[in-house]
């Protein structure tokens, strides 16, 4: 009697699951996940995300299992050309023909930006994981999309305040010229000024520029301490590169790197960027839960991952999950579910999503190591200081976004 009571039992939990897996699939549009890659695979910033932030996104769905309760996760990869009209018509066609559910990478801000925007006209949910215009998640911000990694208002909060407080007063901004450049430049010139310097002079470059011979030349010329570089990619590198074969540090004054990535770092090499401050998201070597992914990561790709890269197999599993939990593939039902439950992993501390969109976590402030003092080759940053979460972000009390509440 007993057996037949828990057999009995176990037949109504098994055809239960059953039932709740098969309610689960039936929500999931099509019968499958489907999530389109997006990102400049072949310009200025392939290094930063590119083709090495595919590969990440492609091991967390590996990790993850391939599939969620039985239905396929299939992947789908353009490259944006950092044009804002491509990236749209891109994610445009991927929802009318392949009925995309998430769109995730996204690097440059005028791309993201223009994205956004057609993914909410059609109730669709993206991860931005490689921008950094902090008007994001701003004036710019969607119930249809999660900034992921790091904006400008950290960088600029990190990087600044340090390089302020150890002196450097006075600022000459090099600036590319778009949104990116523009919220950077912007929050660097509050941080600042906030903290008794003053911005002498500041001039934009188009986006993106290989000489910038002339641009350094009137850096020079200003007089101030510092040089703000609100760039990124090759970019940052080309200017760094010019500053040095015109002699500005040795000539007395400073660059500050206000978005400089580990592969900025790698190419040009330490004896250029030794003792350069810079505010990051993530950094492989800081921890062993840090390295072990990272180590994963450097025997399919042959480098050490960025930040952007690390995020965005944070972000895809974080999104997996919700998917998996609710059963469902809409775009606010797992934003929802997302935004509800803290994200505690190997990139992100402390992290938690916000109604705006942003995702807050731990910043790191790092220094450049000398070559004196690295180990091996991508033994590059030391980690100077944590940022906490609730100090590194902009706070909702100073925010645009109309998805905040008053």
């Amino acid at each position: 009697m007993t057996f037949i009571k828990k057999t009995l039992a176990s037949s109504i939990a098994i055809a239960a699951t059953s039932m709740m897996a098969a309610t689960a699939q039936a929500e999931i549009s099509d019968g499958e996940i489907r999530i389109g890659y997006l990102a400049d695979m072949s310009g200025t910033y392939r290094d930063l995300a590119g083709p090495g932030g595919l590969e990440a996104l492609e091991m967390a769905i590996e990790d993850f299992g391939g599939s969620v309760d039985g239905a396929p996760i299939e992947v789908m990869s353009a490259d944006d050309r950092n044009s804002a009209d491509v990236g749209a018509n891109t994610v445009r066609g991927w929802i009318d023909q392949d009925n995309v559910d998430l769109v995730a990478g996204m690097v440059a801000s005028s791309v993201t930006i223009a994205v956004t925007n057609v993914l909410e006209d059609n109730d669709k949910l993206g991860i931005v994981s490689g921008s950094a215009a902090s008007s994001i998640t701003n004036e710019h911000c969607t119930p249809n999309h999660i900034h992921w990694v790091y904006d400008t208002y950290p960088l600029a909060n990190g990087t600044a305040k340090a390089v302020v407080d150890q002196g450097g007063d006075t600022w000459f901004m090099l600036t590319a010229d778009y949104a990116f450049g523009h919220a950077l430049e912007s929050d660097v010139e509050k941080v600042v000024t906030d903290n008794g310097g003053t911005i002498v002079d500041r001039i934009r470059h188009p986006f993106p520029t290989e000489d910038f011979s002339s641009y350094i030349l009137q850096a020079q010329g200003s007089g101030a301490k510092i040089v703000g570089l609100a760039n990124a990619g090759a970019d940052t590198v080309n200017a760094i590169n010019t500053a040095s074969q015109f002699g500005l540090v040795q000539g007395g004054q400073q660059l500050a790197g206000l978005l400089v990535f580990l592969n900025d770092v790698y190419a040009m090499g330490l004896e250029t960027t030794q003792g350069l401050l810079l505010t990051t998201g993530w950094y492989w070597n800081m921890d062993d839960e840090s390295r072990e992914w990272a180590e994963r990561y450097y025997e399919r790709v042959g480098r050490m991952p960025t930040m952007v890269q690390a995020g965005i197999y944070s972000s895809t599993m974080h999104y997996l999950e919700a998917v998996e939990a609710t059963g469902s593939d809409d775009a606010q039902t797992v934003r929802s579910y997302m935004m509800e439950q803290p994200i505690e992993d190997f990139f992100a501390r402390n992290g938690r999503i916000r109604e705006d969109g942003r995702m807050v976590h731990d910043m790191y402030l790092a220094e450049v190591k000398s070559p004196a003092d690295s180990t091996h080759e991508w033994d590059l940053y030391e980690i100077l200081a944590t940022i906490p979460a609730e100090e590194a972000y902009r706070p909702l009390s100073e925010s645009d976004c109309k998805l905040v509440n008053d």
